[in-house]
């Protein structure tokens, strides 16, 4: 049901989870704890996925908050509670409140989730490659830094996401990366495709994090759509023609 970092895991005051597909009560293609309001799913059957997790993090339902993500660098500075009805629209949250599990969403993109547990500040960042490639990684670092963080004592940790052998992107995706930065030739491998590429979306991420002064890097290293069993997948629906599919939440905690 949950994975955790063994870096973030060293601290007390810090209590985080990547979960997985299982554990919860969805059943087809959200089997099982889809964590997705934004998806088709039941509803009734999501808050009560939601609501595991949240025990899962000794936390209540309420105090699970996920933004409303629209793949931006935008970062909000969490203090209070809101309703899903209410949820800001961004892509990163940053807090040094206690007992407010922040959590992102994902089915595919890179969740990073951030401590200094000296300060008592964390953060957790939704990574997909419009999100990385227009600095989402740095305004998550920089609102934990208003806050009183240090990036040389951030951790970040790097969940599950979709990996390099699964990524196929085309020529226009692979043209804008370079035109930003010619070194980002790195993160390209060749497709049994012409002109495509195959895209390190969790190489990128952690080299934004290393350009950005975070030294503290753990990657699970593991791929959401080579794995069904345990993850859902946008890229894996797609290909497979189903007709939705669900989402993972990924959340962190600072303990009072």
């Amino acid at each position: 049901m949950i994975l955790r970092s063994s870096l973030l895991s060293r601290s007390h005051r810090i209590r985080h989870g990547f979960f997985t597909r299982a554990g919860g009560v969805s059943d087809g293609v959200y089997a099982s704890l889809n964590g997705g309001t934004g998806s088709n799913d039941d509803q009734t059957k999501v808050g009560e996925n939601r609501a595991r997790m949240a025990a899962a993090l000794s936390v209540t339902p309420d105090r699970l908050l996920t933004a409303y993500q629209i793949h931006s660098p935008d970062v909000v500075t969490v203090e209070r509670l809101w309703t899903q009805d209410a949820r800001p629209r961004a892509d990163a949250m940053v807090t040094r409140a206690p007992n407010i599990a922040i959590g992102i969403s994902t089915a595919d993109c890179g969740p990073v989730l951030f401590a200094d547990s000296e300060a008592g500040v964390i953060g957790a960042a939704h990574a997909g490659w419009r999100g990385a490639f227009t600095g989402v990684i740095e305004a998550t670092i920089a609102a934990m830094e208003r806050l009183g963080a240090s990036r040389e004592r951030i951790a970040a940790a790097l969940g599950p996401m979709i990996r390099q052998d699964n990524y196929e992107v085309g020529p226009e995706f692979v043209d804008r990366f370079r035109e930003a930065d010619a070194a980002n030739e790195h993160f390209f491998k060749s497709s049994a495709r012409a002109s495509h590429a195959m895209f390190d979306l969790a190489g990128y991420i952690a080299h934004r994090l290393n350009g950005a002064g975070i030294a503290q890097i753990d990657d699970l290293d593991l791929c959401t759509c080579a794995d069904p069993e345990r993850f859902y997948s946008y890229r894996r629906m797609t290909l497979r023609k189903e007709p939705d599919y669900g989402r993972h939440i990924n959340a962190i905690v600072l303990t009072a």
